[in-house]
C-alpha cells in the first residue's frame, strides 16, 4: 500500500495555503460553488492558485456548474472535482483530470457508480445530507465501502485529527479529504468557514502520515 494522500479543501487565504503545504498536503481544494460558506470568486481563485507550490495539486470543486464557469477556472486548476449530478460526459468534456464525488445516501450502488464514472481518476465518498452537496462535517458508515472497489477512493465526510487514523485503518483509502475538521473555531465553538487552524492542520497531517506508515509497515512481508 502506498502513502495515503492528503487533500485540504475550502482554501480561501494565502496563509492557509502555505500552512497546508508546509504540513505536507498533496492537494488543495478551492470551492467554486456559490452556495458554500467557503466559496471563492474566479478572480480570487486566480490569485490563490499562484500561491500554491509546485507538485501540489490545485483542485476546483463544482456543483452542477455550467460549462462556461468551469472553463473560466481551468487555467488555475490541475484537477476538477464534481460534487453534483453531473453526467460522465459533462465531467470529461474539459480535457482535465477529474474526480466524482458521491454522497453515501441509502441505496447508492457504488459498483454501478464505478462503471458509470469509469473515466474518473477516483471517487470521493462523502456523507449524505438532503439538499447539501458536501461540507456537512458528518461521517458515514465506512463499512459500506467495498474492500476492492476497482477505483481509488478519496474518503471525506467529518474527518478530524481525532478520527482520521481510525478511518485510514478501516478503509485504507487512496486519499483523505478534510475541510471543516481543520478549521478555526469562533468563540462558542462555531466553525470559521474557510479559515484554517494551523495547529489542527499539523495534527491532521501528522496523524495521516503516522497511520499510513503503520499500514505500510503492517503490509510489508
Amino acid at each position: 500500500m502506498s502513502q495515503v494522500r492528503i487533500k485540504i479543501c475550502g482554501m480561501t487565504r494565502r496563509e492557509d495555503i502555505h500552512a497546508a503545504v508546509a504540513c505536507g498536503a498533496d492537494a488543495l481544494g478551492f470551492v467554486l460553488w456559490p452556495g458554500s460558506g467557503r466559496a471563492i470568486e474566479p478572480a480570487r481563485l486566480a490569485a490563490l492558485s499562484a500561491e500554491v507550490a509546485p507538485f501540489v495539486t490545485r483542485v476546483g470543486l463544482f456543483v452542477d456548474a455550467d460549462a462556461a464557469s468551469v472553463e473560466a477556472a481551468l487555467p488555475y486548476l490541475d484537477l476538477l472535482q464534481f460534487h453534483g449530478d453531473e453526467s460522465p460526459e459533462f465531467c470529461a468534456r474539459f480535457a482535465k483530470p477529474w474526480i466524482k464525488a458521491l454522497r453515501m445516501r441509502d441505496g447508492l450502488d457504488l459498483e454501478q457508480a464505478v462503471r458509470r464514472y469509469a473515466g474518473a481518476g477516483a471517487l470521493l465518498l462523502d456523507a449524505y445530507r438532503p439538499g447539501v452537496p458536501g461540507g456537512t462535517g458528518e461521517t458515514f458508515d465506512w463499512s459500506r465501502i467495498p474492500g476492492d472497489l476497482g477505483k481509488p477512493v478519496i474518503l471525506a465526510g467529518g474527518l478530524t485529527p481525532d478520527n482520521v487514523a481510525t478511518a485510514i485503518a478501516r478503509v485504507a483509502p487512496y486519499a483523505v479529504d478534510v475541510s471543516g475538521g481543520v478549521e478555526a473555531r469562533a468563540d462558542g465553538g462555531a466553525l470559521r468557514h474557510g479559515i484554517k487552524d494551523p495547529a489542527r492542520l499539523r495534527a491532521f497531517c501528522h496523524h495521516v502520515r503516522a497511520a499510513g506508515a503503520t499500514t505500510i509497515h503492517a503490509a510489508t512481508p
